[in-house]
């Protein structure tokens, strides 16, 4: 319908740390990386499963029933360029296959660790959001890096935000300079990956408006505008705009240059 179009995969993407120097853990952190990130990518920009994430489906059971002629569908992708998700990178060390691989990231509800590839663990060397997500700006610019050596395609950054408690002060004021500081590093890290040659096209930010969280409902806002209601209150909706919303509309009228 749209011959000229451009269409792109979005995954969620971050870098993968080795918890430490052993050979091992950077390997498990390999493992993790191909399952993680690179089966989906190399799938869909070289129409093929990456090799290492393949035989760990294989060792499994996992592999998907492949017929005649999908690979050739997949080969014909070719995708114009590569979305992707980052709000944190991730740590992992080898897997012990002790029934203790398993650990709990960000919010609880994300549990990294897979017995034999790969054990979950947490980088000391990061703060935490309110919900205890790691903030890793820096890994924010190797991650653009990888995927754009990898793949030579432009980028862009389709989610990226910081969830926390905001506050309703009185007369109507939003005070959330973490998110500000927050956005501010990220960003900068942009512009430092653009000076590394990778193309970055786009930027959206998470986001807009506060929503409903998947599981934190509306205690968890994202948004550069508040939404006046509770968990089980949902009031009258008011929309209030947050510090950060000013912040970041003199962001976009300077291109980047007020921060």
């Amino acid at each position: 319908m749209l011959p000229e179009a451009k269409i792109g995969p979005a995954p969620n993407i971050g870098v993968i740390y080795p918890a430490s120097s052993k050979p091992e853990d950077t390997l498990a952190a390999d493992n993790y990386a191909a399952i993680r990130n690179w089966l989906y990518l190399d799938m869909a920009v070289y129409g093929r499963y990456n090799h290492i994430a393949w035989s760990y489906l294989e060792e499994k059971g996992y592999t998907p029933v492949i017929e005649d002629g999908d690979m050739d569908i997949l080969a014909q992708g070719n995708p114009d360029f590569i979305a992707f998700n980052y709000y944190t990178s991730q740590t992992v060390g080898e897997s012990l296959n002790d029934g203790n691989d398993f650990s709990h990231t960000g919010d609880q509800h994300e549990i990294v660790g897979e017995p034999g590839a790969y054990r979950g663990s947490v980088n000391p060397n990061l703060q935490k959001t309110e919900f205890g997500w790691e903030i890793d700006p820096v890994g924010f610019r190797s991650t653009l890096r990888q995927i754009y050596s990898r793949y030579h395609l432009p980028l862009i950054v389709t989610e990226n935000g910081l969830g926390a408690f905001d506050k309703l002060e009185e007369g109507d004021v939003v005070n959330d300079p973490y998110r500000i500081e927050f956005f501010n590093k990220h960003i900068e890290q942009i512009q430092l990956a653009i000076t590394d040659g990778v193309d970055v096209f786009g930027f959206c930010p998470w986001s807009a408006i506060d929503l409903v969280s998947t599981h934190q409902g509306s205690s968890k806002r994202y948004g550069f505008i508040y939404v006046d209601r509770e968990e089980f209150d949902i009031k009258e909706l008011r929309r209030i705009r947050k510090q950060s919303f000013h912040w970041y509309q003199k962001l976009i009228e300077t291109n980047g240059e007020i921060r």
